[in-house]
């Protein structure tokens, strides 16, 4: 089980500033919805906590031990995992072979048949090359990809891009289920209902900074805060 306090965290591209000091915490088994209109600076801090880009500037804290700037398979092995946007599934491979290849060197916690069982339509894939899967079953995919390096942290960049509600839903049923078993999660999401039923606080970004962070009954309630922060009703 996994802490996550993020302290002034400045990061960018070339000579751009995308993040500008950002700060965060998600308590142990906590889930962080981060909202925020595009181009904020979302998929960046995801990123940034992963490794994939380096910060200049700042901390980012995994139960008090500070892994900013290091190569994302020390930060992989320290029990984080990253769902990308868009899933990034490897296509030719057939969804067993995903699964062998991304568990390998771990099974402590999540093992192959624990995470079938939690994801009984992948079972029934198994023989299916990834690439010819539906979009919903490529996102289960990835996150059970996600899960079989034995995380206690999940960053999650936008699950529901291109999904059915219908989906949308099982989706979430599927965090809240991970969220009983103790993962500490980042959703980065714009479908509001997800963020909602999977987090218990709502955070906001704009311009590389959290400008709003509030529980999700606080958020819901206050509509007019909605409306200022992301232009919707």
């Amino acid at each position: 089980m996994t802490d996550v306090v993020v302290e002034a965290l400045t990061a960018g591209y070339d000579r751009s500033t995308v993040l500008d000091g950002v700060d965060l915490s998600i308590g142990t088994g906590g889930a962080l919805g981060l909202l925020g209109r595009n181009g904020v600076g979302k998929s960046t801090l995801i990123m940034s906590l992963m490794g994939i880009v380096a910060p200049t500037s700042g901390r980012v804290l995994l139960d008090g031990q500070d892994v900013a700037g290091r190569r994302p398979d020390l930060i992989a092995r320290a029990g984080v995992a990253l769902v990308p946007q868009g899933r990034r599934i490897w296509a030719p491979l057939t969804v067993a072979e995903t699964l062998a290849l991304a568990g390998r060197g771990h099974g402590r916690r999540w093992t192959t048949d624990a995470v079938l069982d939690l994801l009984p339509r992948l079972r029934e894939r198994l023989g299916q090359q990834a690439g010819q899967l539906s979009g919903g079953e490529q996102q289960m995919l990835a996150i059970a990809r996600a899960l079989l390096t034995d995380p206690t942290v999940l960053l999650l960049d936008e699950p529901s891009d291109g999904l059915a509600p219908a989906i949308v839903d099982q989706i979430a049923e599927l965090l809240t289920t991970l969220r009983g078993e103790g993962v500490t999660m980042l959703l980065v999401e714009q479908d509001l209902h997800l963020a909602f039923t999977v987090c218990d606080e709502i955070a906001v970004m704009e311009k590389g900074r959290i400008v709003h962070l509030t529980g999700t009954p606080e958020f819901r309630a206050d509509r007019a805060t909605a409306h200022r922060l992301l232009g919707v009703a």
